[in-house]
């Protein structure tokens, strides 16, 4: 599995390295044949909304060669959704098998075209702003349509990237990778399209 990890300034960093550790492990401890990843963007280098600046070595990269893209969030993707070289960059991804973004990452799967028929969720102070891009917004820690998942907020990044491995894996493996990461939240063996609805 080959994983494209779609960065842009001013993103929120925890939207990507939440799942970015959980689904790592899949490679670190073997249980998935072939697991890699690129981080890619529009520049060579990123400053996120903090701050840290990531290097990134994947310019604008085709992305229909990968088997999953995932977008994290971050203010800048309400301007982003309407920036067309980007979004027509996000749009190389149409056969990309897995479809994966946190927080507001999913307004760019949205402007993509990436959700229309689908439910969806992205962080609680977005749902109106998602509502034009999907069939229903979902006020859910995570959703799954199909090979599509969004997380709501920020540290539901953590949740996806276990929810994310127990789909491609299983529970125990999504139970050992939650133990090793000292995070006792995730809800293993709860897996269904509509997971995790908040309170």
């Amino acid at each position: 599995m080959k994983i494209a990890y779609i960065l842009f300034e001013k993103m929120t960093t925890l939207d990507f390295v939440g799942f970015y550790e959980a689904v790592s492990w899949l490679r670190i401890l073997n249980v998935k044949e072939d697991v890699s990843w690129d981080l890619c963007a529009n520049h060579e280098e990123i400053t996120d909304d903090r701050g840290m600046t990531i290097k990134v070595k994947h310019v604008y990269p085709d992305l229909s060669k990968y088997d999953l893209i995932f977008i994290p969030g971050g203010m800048p993707t309400r301007e982003l959704r309407y920036d067309a070289e980007f979004v027509s960059w996000i749009q190389s991804a149409r056969n990309v098998e897995y479809k994966v973004s946190v927080c507001t990452g999913a307004l760019l799967l949205g402007a993509a075209g990436f959700l229309t028929g689908k439910m969806a969720t992205t962080n609680p102070s977005a749902y109106e702003l998602l509502i034009p891009y999907c069939t229903e917004v979902v006020k859910a820690r995570i959703v799954r349509d199909g090979n599509t998942f969004t997380g709501g907020g920020v540290s539901a990044s953590i949740d996806l990237g276990l929810y994310l491995v127990e789909s491609l894996t299983n529970i125990d493996v999504a139970k050992k990778i939650q133990k090793m990461m000292d995070y006792p939240y995730y809800q293993a063996g709860k897996l269904s399209n509509i997971f995790m609805p908040y309170e």
